[in-house]
């Protein structure tokens, strides 16, 4: 039983991951299990270019980025599971049980959090119920997003990134990732606000 699983290895996903990865020491994090899928195959920073993202030297290549943030997680966080070539297929039950289907298995999780990106080929069973019109996305490129309230879809299941309702830029993807990772500390405190953050002291 994990205790939240992310589906997505993107910037968003890989952003929550960190974050959560960091508050491994908190007393309320340490018996927590951490998963994520990196199914990257479909991910819009296989062919990114950033030139313009705060922190990433300019020139960053977005495939380069996804290989280089998997192996940050494994060698900073290694507690967090990294599930990689599994795509999801269908999220069943309800919270706080969850029964998550990939074509190779199946895992049970307490969360979830869902950032898989915007495009309209979105085809998890479970979810499709919660699917509408990008609301920051021009009509033509036909960019979907999951109904959710401060990214919150249902009791248990969190949307993060552009498939939250956000617009494509690295920065807003991240930051979107971080947020649910701090609800969800917030969640495992007992409901007392927190954040992780390093520190040189």
């Amino acid at each position: 039983m994990f205790d939240v699983l992310i589906i997505g290895g993107g910037v968003s996903g890989m952003s929550c991951s960190l974050v959560l990865g960091s508050a491994n020491k908190k007393p309320f994090v340490t018996d927590k299990k951490i998963g994520i899928f990196t199914h990257h195959k479909a991910s819009s920073l296989q062919e990114a270019l950033f030139n313009n993202a705060y922190g990433i030297p300019a020139g960053k290549l977005g495939s380069d980025l996804l290989k280089e943030s998997t192996e940050q997680l494994s060698t900073t966080y290694p507690h967090i599971a990294q599930i990689p070539n599994e795509k999801v297929l269908k999220i069943e039950g309800h919270f706080p049980e969850f029964t998550v289907t990939t074509n190779k298995s199946s895992y049970k999780t307490r969360l979830i959090v869902v950032g898989i990106g915007a495009a309209n080929t979105f085809d998890i069973q479970g979810l499709i119920q919660y699917v509408e019109p990008h609301q920051k996305s021009l009509p033509e490129k036909q960019r979907i997003q999951l109904k959710n309230n401060d990214h919150k879809v249902a009791e248990g299941i969190y949307v993060i990134g552009t498939l939250a309702g956000w617009r494509s830029q690295l920065a807003i993807a991240a930051g979107s990732g971080a947020a649910v990772a701090t609800d969800i500390l917030t969640l495992w405190n007992g409901g007392t606000q927190t954040h992780s953050h390093d520190s040189i002291r």
